[in-house]
């Protein structure tokens, strides 16, 4: 997930009383503003995203349910957790709603940007560097992620990206990957803003936060850096799925 630094071996204990009360709504209003430009012009007749449907749901449900699983167990295990100041209170097992909501709000965004840019773009931008832009993120997250291999998150998180980028290089050789790069790129835009505002850049306390020891403890604002590898290695499992199964 995305969320903030935390001292090291500091439990985050909420921001003090006088929050006003509408502050429990923020997550919530985090995902509905994820999604509604992306739902709103879903039904654009030039696009027509709504009509791979069952390519985004699937794609969506086998990545999200990989992703969810790994953020119980490291809610569980303290890597990072949740302010309640910022939540309407629901929990499934120790996620609150809003974070299964997220994990729906922001697969069909950056599926939208993705299917966009490759409407309005059809060029492939990094047709002759896709394979340079693999090797670049397969070597940097095996190097860190066996460097940092005591951090839970850092190694974890690196060597996820390091297989799947490995795979891609060695044995899938996907022929969207190029266009994948571009959406991903466009869609780090977003993130930082949206999980700048999880990890505290527009609150007073961060509405998800980090255990640093579990970390480099390196940011992007408030973002701790591995979410960037995070989100790429969701986004790929999310558009092979994607890829798979839509209409041509």
């Amino acid at each position: 997930m995305l969320r903030h630094a935390l001292g090291t071996d500091e439990v985050f204990q909420g921001s003090n009383a006088q929050q006003m009360i509408d502050d429990h709504y923020q997550y919530l209003l985090i995902n509905l503003l994820t999604i509604a430009y992306p739902l709103a012009q879903s039904y654009e007749r030039r696009i027509r995203f709504l009509s791979q449907w069952k390519a985004i749901l699937t794609g969506t449900a086998v990545a999200s349910g990989i992703y969810l699983a790994w953020d119980e167990l490291f809610t569980a295990f303290g890597v990072w957790g949740f302010n309640e100041d910022y939540l309407l209170g629901i929990y499934i097992g120790r996620l609150p709603l809003e974070e299964y909501n997220f994990f729906w709000t922001v697969p069909f965004a950056c599926l939208f940007i993705y299917e966009v840019m490759n409407h309005f773009f059809p060029r492939d931008w990094f047709k002759n560097s896709h394979q340079a832009i693999t090797f670049f993120f397969l070597v940097t997250t095996l190097f860190l992620g066996a460097y940092f291999l005591d951090r839970m998150y850092t190694s974890i998180c690196f060597f996820l990206t390091a297989s799947l980028m490995g795979m891609q290089f060695f044995v899938l050789k996907r022929p969207w990957i190029g266009r994948f790069f571009r959406g991903y790129f466009v869609s780090l835009i977003p993130f930082l803003i949206m999980n700048g505002w999880l990890t505290g850049s527009f609150t007073e306390a961060p509405i998800v936060w980090y255990n640093n020891l579990e970390n480099m403890g390196l940011r992007i604002g408030t973002i701790p850096a591995e979410d960037s590898m995070y989100l790429l290695s969701y986004l790929f499992i999310l558009t092979l799925v994607y890829e798979k199964l839509k209409t041509k």
